[in-house]
């Protein structure tokens, strides 16, 4: 199923990130996007997603220096149009797979695309990842643990329940019954033209 596939991957990010766990390091895609454009395009994903999760960490440091803060808020944001261009490719991805599948009169629409549900497990990836730390911290409560341990096994059976979702989805979509509708995100306030901050600038 696709979303075991989808899941890996994250872990392996993960896992590979935090060898030397800091924001600078380089990135290289383990996947080639000409033999597997997907697992290409789902590994640079979750990267983005990990190292704006050590972003999000630094930024609360109630010491950190105003002037590296700001410098901080922008590469945040960066990494936001980042992370939705590439949901976006994503999703391109799914069209240009399922273009020649046949819809059926009554095939309805999702709420979402596959890939910003596959945001979100990408995401729930990190926090699963984050709050396993905390039921083994050696300096945490037991009591921390605890809460931590219920917190994680609720994570677990949604990373669960969203795989099943996502695979359904892709199920439907290849089979007529849904189809897929993409609608650009079309982000104002980093447009020239649309940010009136920016226009002013101009």
């Amino acid at each position: 199923m696709f979303s075991q596939k989808a899941n890996a991957i994250f872990q392996e990010v993960i896992k590979t990130y935090k060898v030397l766990n800091t924001v600078d390091q380089p990135f290289t895609n383990k996947y080639d996007e000409n033999d597997d454009l997907i697992a290409h395009l789902l590994y640079r994903k979750s990267w983005i997603d990990t190292v704006q999760w050590a972003y999000e960490d630094i930024i609360r440091d109630p010491n950190i220096d105003p002037v590296a803060a700001l410098k901080l808020k922008r590469m945040i944001d960066a990494s936001n149009q980042d992370r939705t261009d590439t949901v976006e490719y994503i999703d391109s991805y799914f069209l240009n797979k399922y273009k020649d599948v046949t819809v059926k009169p009554d095939a309805k629409i999702n709420s979402e695309s596959p890939a910003w549900a596959i945001d979100r497990l990408s995401i729930l990836a990190l926090k699963i990842y984050h709050m396993h730390l905390e039921t083994v911290r050696d300096d945490a409560s037991d009591a921390h643990k605890a809460t931590c341990q219920t917190k994680l096994n609720v994570l677990l059976e949604q990373r669960v329940d969203l795989s099943s979702a996502i695979d359904d989805m892709l199920t439907d979509i290849s089979n007529g019954d849904k189809y897929m509708k993409v609608y650009k995100q079309m982000k104002m306030y980093n447009d020239n033209e649309l940010n009136p901050v920016l226009r002013g600038q101009k």
